[in-house]
């Protein structure tokens, strides 16, 4: 099978996408606006040719490119697992007849009034939205829906230019940081614990889904530097308080149309026992995410969604055995990473259960918090219960301190 990707090296866990596919038999063609020579060396490794295209934001050239590059190669799958290159996978699909997301189906995952509008008209409960083109059209929204309120942009990812508003003068202070955003959903503000909903899906059939949960919540660690945000990947998905979540994943896999691949959904449990669908993407989750889900289940998670899609099968039986928690750090002080105190005593104390730990060295230059969940590295780790997981990733947050100047 000839499978072309998009982006090989990056983001972050983009190279043991590529090697999941080539360990699964497939010709793999890697396509993207860095030279060859800057791939990480698993990627290169894993590549059957590499084609660098002059940019992949200019969808005609890239079209262009490609078909005089690849002549006389058949492509069987056009694979994108990063956000802002959906709508081009989509289009190259289109130009080289290749099942997949269709540009139709890419949008309903790229821009968020779409996205919910098409759960809507299946029943799903979403929060109330409006998307709005002026600083007029979000006070109209305001008026409609009632606060408090998230902005976001229609077409983002994570929770980058995302705000909650509580009421008319925060809404006056918030809309002006949003004027280089052309088009913002304006939601209902869904008050509840946010979970994930991952899958990696076949032929419209979900063959394993992973359910994580944030703490806190997203929008209240991405405005708050002091805070250490986790994420935990859950042992027990069959814990019927996650049931209504369950239920909707894969009823919104369904109404989406989503086929074969990897998916990310964000939803809401209200105290009530509510649930409600918050967004999804056509790609894996970030930030280390599908490392959770290797650690929690003991299996490659990149190379079962490399057989997926080229074979049709998952190729491997995850068993569920941990809960495993993620908790980004974020230096004090700013400038060079100096020195890290609470390593050795919190490694002394949970020994075994550490899995992963990338925390910037000393003489590092610290990185922008603002700008990446993954912060200045992270803590990883594991346990079979979820009270213990839950313990040890907290005395990473409150007993483990970088620092920097």
């Amino acid at each position: 099978m000839n499978v072309l990707i998009l982006s090989p090296g990056y983001p972050a866990d983009m190279p043991e996408f590529t090697r999941g596919l080539a360990e699964c038999g497939a010709r793999v063609y890697g396509v993207g606006d860095s030279p060859a020579a800057g791939l990480p060396e698993l990627v290169r490794r894993s590549l059957s040719e590499y084609v660098q295209v002059s940019s992949l934001w200019d969808s005609a050239r890239v079209i262009g490119e490609l078909t005089e590059k690849l002549r006389g190669h058949a492509l069987d799958r056009i694979e994108c697992l990063w956000e802002p290159g959906i709508m081009l996978a989509a289009e190259l699909r289109r130009h080289f007849g290749v099942e997949g997301l269709s540009i139709e189906q890419a949008h309903r995952f790229r821009d968020k009034e779409a996205m919910k509008s098409a759960l809507d008209a299946a029943g799903i409960r979403t929060p109330r939205h409006v998307a709005a083109d002026s600083i007029a059209a979000c006070w109209e929204a305001a008026e409609s829906i009632g606060f408090p309120l998230i902005l976001k942009p229609i077409a983002g990812a994570g929770s980058a230019d995302t705000y909650r508003v509580n009421d008319a003068d925060e809404l006056r202070a918030v809309l002006p940081r949003l004027r280089h955003v052309p088009l913002v959903s304006v939601e209902e503000f869904v008050d509840g614990e946010e979970y994930t909903f991952d899958t990696i899906t076949i032929d419209g059939r979900i063959a394993y889904y992973n359910i994580a949960t944030y703490r806190p919540r997203p929008l209240i660690a991405r405005s708050n530097e002091w805070i250490s945000p986790q994420v935990i990947a859950l042992r027990d998905v069959d814990d019927p308080k996650l049931a209504g979540g369950v239920k909707m994943g894969f009823e919104v896999i369904d109404a989406l149309e989503f086929q074969t691949g990897f998916t990310h959904m964000e939803w809401y449990l209200k105290d009530d026992g509510e649930v409600v669908f918050g967004e999804i993407g056509g790609r894996p989750p970030g930030a280390h995410q599908v490392d959770q889900m290797k650690y929690a289940c003991d299996f490659d998670v990149f190379r079962a969604w490399g057989s997926a899609v080229t074979r049709g099968t998952l190729d491997a039986n995850p068993e569920r055995r941990y809960n495993v928690a993620t908790i980004y750090k974020r230096a004090k002080g700013i400038g060079r990473i100096t020195h890290i105190e609470g390593t050795e005593a919190l490694q002394r104390r949970f020994g075994e259960h550490v899995v992963w730990n990338t925390l910037l060295k000393p003489g590092t230059p610290r990185r922008d918090w603002m700008k990446t969940l993954v912060s200045d590295g992270f803590i990883m780790l594991r346990h079979p219960d979820l009270d213990e997981t839950l313990a040890m990733a907290d005395a990473v947050g409150t007993d483990l301190t970088m620092y920097a100047e």
